[in-house]
């Protein structure tokens, strides 16, 4: 799914429907152990996993924890944060619906990404590329919806860097604590150019902001601006906080000692580096071409070749080929060897 303003990339999400990341979900779940020295409660999820139950979610009066959950006890519970990295989901009895459950469960689907976005912007156009999406949606039908450029945008944002106008980078580093954006002014650099320098940085704080949203960043996140001494920079945090202001997530703190932009941004869906990884992005990318190739000329059975690894993600994704086989009219052959599309054999 793809939002833009006046054709500009401004929120990109990638989601798997047979793996939907639970935000929103409404479960039923036991209580696995009461952790009052961490406010809250460990949660076991309907899928095996583990959720964490804050203190202060745990009910609409706020008690302790103690108060209102005992071990073994059965919840009704919302996701308010997917499962991130190595932590479980947060979840809410406060913010759930007043269900009743004899045993867990899922309860209700959250809506998806598309659903929010056609929530949150009513007025825009909205296009599917899928007649029963277009139909769930209320969407106008198009036969592409993505073209070259968005689909090339779309895989530039799982690299770990961004150009920048005038020829500089925006390195994207994200360890377990936080994420790290580091500008590179590129020719520019050891310009004498007060001015030249400000405006590289001025766009390279507009940038951020956008790749910040774009990648679905969170946690604690620090901005190094290229060349401008620490007073300078101060100058710069207006720009950034209204760069960030149409991100409802995003918040500037301030400038911190070593000169670094600080900023937090809440965790609630995964990064998206986090989807892209692994195999089955690859995979997913050459069936997309398939599918186009597939519509362009029904008379061809296609074949998609690829590395043993991409085929087997293909493979255990459900629905995957079968909607591929449905909008084709016949099933894709998958063959190991290079990346790429052609006759079956």
């Amino acid at each position: 799914m793809a939002l833009l303003r006046d054709g500009t990339l401004t929120e990109a999400w990638v989601e798997r429907p047979a793996r939907p990341d639970g935000v929103g979900d409404v479960v039923a779940a036991r209580v696995a152990a009461l952790a009052p020295a961490m406010a809250g409660a460990f949660i076991l999820m309907p899928d095996g996993s583990t959720g964490f139950l804050p203190e202060s979610e745990a009910s609409r009066d706020r008690r302790p924890i103690r108060e209102v959950a005992q071990e073994g006890q059965l919840l009704v519970l919302r996701v308010t944060r997917a499962a991130q990295g190595l932590k479980g989901p947060r979840l809410s009895a406060r913010r759930a619906p007043p269900l009743t459950a004899r045993e867990p469960g899922l309860l209700e689907r959250g809506p998806d990404a598309a659903q929010r976005l056609r929530a949150a912007f009513p007025e825009a156009a909205f296009l599917a590329d899928d007649r029963m999406e277009a139909a769930r949606l209320g969407a106008s039908y198009t036969p592409r919806a993505f073209d070259d450029a968005l689909e090339a945008e779309f895989d530039a944002l799982a690299l770990p860097q961004a150009p920048l106008p005038g020829g500089g980078t925006l390195h994207i580093e994200t360890t377990h604590a936080l994420t790290a954006l580091d500008v590179d002014a590129g020719g520019a650099a050891g310009s004498a150019d007060k001015l030249a320098q400000r405006r590289l940085n001025e766009a390279a704080i507009a940038e951020a902001a956008r790749q910040i949203r774009l990648r679905q960043l969170a946690g604690a996140i620090l901005l190094d601006i290229a060349g401008l001494p620490a007073r300078e920079r101060a100058l710069l945090e207006e720009p950034l906080r209204a760069a960030l202001r149409p991100d409802p997530l995003a918040e500037l703190l301030g400038t911190g000692p070593l000169g670094l932009f600080e900023m937090r941004r809440a965790r609630v869906h995964p990064p998206l580096a986090e989807t892209l990884h692994g195999p089955l992005t690859r995979g997913l990318a050459l069936l997309r071409q398939a599918a186009r190739e597939a519509a362009a000329t029904p008379h061809r059975r296609l074949a998609l070749s690829a590395a043993a690894p991409v085929l087997a993600a293909l493979r255990d994704l459900p629905g995957a080929l079968e909607e591929f086989q449905a909008g084709a009219g016949h099933p894709l052959t998958l063959l190991p060897g290079e990346d790429g599309i052609h006759d079956a054999p």
